[in-house]
């Protein structure tokens, strides 16, 4: 059984990449992510080791915009909920290995690993504004997320 995804705008130095990124991808998301100053589609992390399982592009984006933190669902990696597919042939790959990589820092290449969720997750737009540090006090700005926005780098 699982535990329902729950909404947090996650410390960016408390994430632990799986995957390496193309990085060829990330100015285009940059300009997006900029130009709407909007980013609609939070990451998903596993709950227990803050692994991004969907979001390594986004994450890379935000970085480089100065974010501190970022829009996530964090979700119960190992509850049936979430399932691990790969995007390619090849042999399966234990959501176990996933966590064993993140933490050693030996990513898979990039689009190696497939996360998919039992039920969709809505948006929840998050501004820009709410993830960049706070220059006075070198915290995030705020905890409330905007009903309104488009879609920024989904699927990335």
């Amino acid at each position: 059984m699982s535990s329902r995804p729950r909404f947090a705008l996650v410390p960016l130095d408390r994430l632990k990449a799986h995957e390496e990124i193309v990085a060829t991808d990330i100015p285009p998301l940059v300009t997006l992510i900029l130009g709407r100053g909007v980013l609609e589609d939070p990451i998903w992390v596993a709950r227990d080791t803050y692994t991004i399982l969907n979001g390594h592009h986004r994450v890379e984006a935000l970085r480089r915009l100065g974010a501190t933190h970022v829009p996530a669902w964090i979700v119960d990696y190992h509850g049936d909920d979430v399932r691990l597919d790969r995007w390619s042939d090849g042999p399966p790959i234990a959501k176990t290995e996933v966590e064993h990589r993140a933490a050693t820092g030996r990513l898979f290449p990039p689009k190696t690993t497939r996360h998919q969720l039992a039920a969709e997750l809505p948006p929840r737009p998050t501004h820009l504004a709410e993830l960049m540090a706070d220059r006075r006090t070198g915290r995030g700005h705020g905890r409330r997320s905007s009903s309104a926005g488009v879609a920024a780098g989904r699927g990335r």
